[in-house]
């Protein structure tokens, strides 16, 4: 009778600390789009522990409910007539994904979104019966062979609001309004962007975990994770992407009960850990204890911790892996070891459900599946820090496919300021080659600073013509385009005189030759000829070239292109001597002005340069006596 009173008091303590436990209700946000008369502030929707919550995405849909009463809690399969008739495809008129308004109660949670996704619906809204705050949806802890079936494939996401949102959105769905012709649809959107914190580019997540593998449906849950989810976590964390940290959870022993046979099977270290007998008998000393399951949650622990020590804490998945498969309770392999174990407390809530995931503090609700587990953890990065296994097709939508983006784009060189990312796309200004782009991302970029002329030029106008290239753009100049001599223009277009024949055929209304013509214009230049720019001086002859010209002088004249002038090639014999006296008075200034350095100012520099140094290293004066170069007196002022 002892034994069996200490064995109820030991699982009442124990029931007791999970009920006083703080659970945090995780949530995501819905928002009316339509009708205009509904729109508001954003709607808070607690996240089920079941499906797939789409973390780090929206989803805009129709709200539909149910226009049938016997249909409204969702516990019955939305058929056409009889139960084995196959379920009716849930459809808005606008042909929105749907999303399934329902009642709470009558069967369990999961069996409504079961129905709901066997019908099409694509999302699920729980509506409370009782105004109270929000709550977590989840599935059976012991689950029923029907049951077992289906919950595994719930593939959409399900949420719980409150019951005056739920009112407001059941009393527009079924007003006069809906009976109309063409009534105006109920739009919402369902977003859980910011359902997961993702301050910076690693993220920390935990997995409160069991060793024991006979507690039923949750135990082959978290084993069948551990090995799908197995490659993911390691490639995460060799790449420094990710840091991961497996606890477990324990109880304790009153100590007015720590001598009884109960504590002493369950518990280790005076009864300040212990784990629930696998098979539920307390009292029978056949099979494995709680104790047992203690010893091997410290033992992986310990391999953690080893690993982690020596930079390859991904070890532990391969660890727990092989021995669920080697060492298991059923294939009595289940072995004792190790010591020390931990019990997690924090802001976030304490962990009352096994098995549980913890993502940048924040507990994951969803199912323990590793695509879904995948898609939480990589809407945990921040924007644009993402590793390549969370942009992969399966995980998200590359939304630089499509336009894209609506960000910038260089059709030339197919340089695009859109950046995909797995919450969706930023459109920003990309680092080529070293070569910075500035600009707003979405109608221009622009490369700017060194070797930005071998990015298109640096978007500057660029012409060829007969071997000749010239360009706006120049290595000299971090920015801008400015067109070279013998151009005008803006430098994105340089130009230069138009023909006749070039208006009118600019005149012409074909667009095609309209583009034709500017493009001849943009590479024509300049006439310094006709424009009198250059080569007008007297006896000059000018001829002009494609970005620049030719200039001649006429007899034996020869042209000097910086003084645009015409000289003669042959000098007389006067024109001789007065070069030469030139050339004399020239180097005779420049002897004397050197002898004047050399004597006079070399002289005046060394006295100064003399009495400065004078004052950092005094000479000895003749009587002995420390005396400076010069001496100034200075009388201070009253």
């Amino acid at each position: 009778m002892a034994r069996r009173l200490a064995a109820v008091v030991f699982l009442a303590v124990a029931a007791a600390s999970v009920a006083t436990a703080r659970f945090v209700v995780e949530k995501n946000s819905v928002r009316v789009l339509s009708p205009r008369s509904m729109r508001g502030h954003r709607h808070e929707a607690a996240i089920a522990n079941y499906g797939v919550p789409d973390y780090g995405g929206t989803l805009t849909g129709a709200v539909v409910y149910p226009s049938d009463a016997g249909l409204a809690d969702g516990c019955t399969p939305f058929s056409t007539g009889d139960a084995s008739s196959p379920p009716k495809p849930l459809r808005s008129r606008s042909r929105r994904p749907v999303v399934l308004l329902v009642d709470r109660g009558g069967c369990y949670f999961a069996l409504k979104t079961w129905h709901a996704q066997l019908a099409g619906a694509a999302a699920v809204l729980v509506a409370d019966t009782v105004d109270e705050p929000l709550l977590t949806m989840d599935s059976p802890e012991y689950e029923t062979p029907s049951m077992a079936s289906f919950l595994p494939n719930i593939s959409i996401p399900s949420a719980l609001i409150r019951k005056p949102f739920a009112d407001s959105l059941r009393s527009f769905t079924t007003s006069p309004n809906s009976s109309k012709s063409q009534p105006e649809e109920l739009i919402i959107r369902l977003d859980w962007r910011e359902s997961m914190p993702h301050p910076d580019e690693r993220v920390e997540y935990e997995l409160w975990t069991n060793s024991n593998d006979e507690c039923g449906a949750r135990c082959d849950e978290q084993a069948a994770f551990a090995a799908n989810f197995r490659g993911h976590a390691q490639l995460l964390e060799k790449s420094g992407a990710a840091l991961f940290t497996p606890h477990y959870i324990t109880w304790f022993c009153p100590d007015a009960f720590l001598a009884t046979p109960q504590c002493e099977a369950q518990c280790i270290n005076r009864g300040r850990y212990c784990a629930p007998d696998p098979d539920g008998d307390l009292a029978a000393g056949a099979g494995y204890s709680g104790r047992d399951v203690v010893v091997e949650n410290l033992r992986q622990l310990c391999v953690h911790r080893v690993a982690n020590a020596r930079n390859a804490s991904w070890v532990w998945w391969d660890y727990v892996v092989d021995y669920h498969r080697r060492c298991s309770m059923k294939g009595e392999h289940y072995t004792r070891r190790c010591a020390d174990g931990v019990v997690g407390h924090g802001t976030r809530g304490d962990v009352t459900i096994l098995p549980t995931l913890v993502i940048n503090n924040v507990q994951y609700r969803g199912k323990l599946e590793s695509t879904a587990v995948l898609k939480a953890i990589c809407a945990g990065f921040k924007e644009s820090t993402e590793p390549s296994v969370c942009l992969t097709p399966d995980m998200e939508t590359d939304e630089c496919l499509n336009n894209n983006g609506g960000c910038w784009r260089d059709e030339r060189t197919n340089i695009t300021a859109c950046k995909d990312t797995y919450r969706g796309r930023i459109c920003q200004c990309p680092v080529v080659d070293g070569v910075q782009y500035q600009g707003d991302g979405y109608t221009h970029c622009k490369a700017v600073g060194p070797g930005r002329c071998a990015m298109n030029n640096g978007g500057c106008w660029k012409g060829t013509k007969d071997g000749k290239t010239f360009s706006a753009c120049s290595d000299s100049d971090l920015s801008g385009c400015k067109c070279p001599p013998g151009f005008k223009g803006d430098g994105l277009h340089c130009e230069g005189d138009h023909s006749p024949a070039i208006f009118l055929v600019r005149i012409a209304s074909d667009c095609v030759v309209n583009l034709l013509v500017d493009s001849v214009l943009a590479i024509a230049d300049v006439d310094e000829c006709s424009e009198k720019l250059a080569c007008s001086c007297p006896h000059c002859s000018c001829k002009n070239t494609w970005g620049s010209f030719d200039c001649s002088c006429s007899g034996n004249m020869m042209y000097i292109r910086a003084e645009d002038t015409c000289i003669a090639k042959n000098t007389s014999a006067f024109g001789w001597l007065v070069a030469t006296l030139v050339l004399s008075f020239v180097v005779g200034a420049g002897v004397a002005g050197y002898l004047f350095y050399k004597y006079r100012f070399r002289r005046y520099m060394d006295s100064e340069v003399m009495a400065i140094m004078s004052q950092y290293m005094p000479l000895d004066g003749q009587n002995g006596e420390r005396v400076p170069l010069r001496e100034e007196a200075q009388e201070e002022q009253p």
